[in-house]
Order: structure tokens, then sequence, then C-alpha cells
């Protein structure tokens, strides 16, 4: 998670869009049988739920700056 803070708006969504289409190639992929690690599904959600999470609060961070009042 640490990685992630340090990153700017459009490179972490840039790795969403990445992780995102890594876990469609997943999940289609382990419908014919080719999944040899059935965790990785599971770590792909993870990391999704974890840059979603950043950019959340880089979000509430800028709206807070700027004094919205409804961000405190």
């Amino acid at each position: 998670m640490k990685d992630y803070l340090n990153k700017t708006h459009a490179d972490l969504a840039n790795l969403l869009a990445e992780k995102r289409a890594a876990l469609r190639v997943f999940r289609f992929g382990s419908t014919g049988g080719k999944a040899k690690n059935v965790k990785e599904g599971k770590n792909h959600r993870m990391e999704i739920a974890r840059i979603m999470t950043t950019m959340t609060a880089q979000k509430n961070e800028a709206a807070k700056a700027a004094g919205n009042k409804r961000m405190k």
C-alpha cells in the first residue's frame, strides 16, 4: 500500500486498468482450466481494492484542502 501513496492519480488510474485487465484474463482463462495458481484472482481483487482506496483517500484529501465543508 505504501508504494501506491507516492503515485499520482493518473498513474493509479493506469495501474487500476492494468489490474482489472489482468483479473479479466484470469477469470476467462480459468474457464478453460488454464489457471495454475487459483489465489491469483484473489490477489488481483485485493490490489484493485488497495488502488481504489488510495485514489479515494487522495480525492478526499484534495477536497479537504480545497475547503469543501462536507469533507471534514
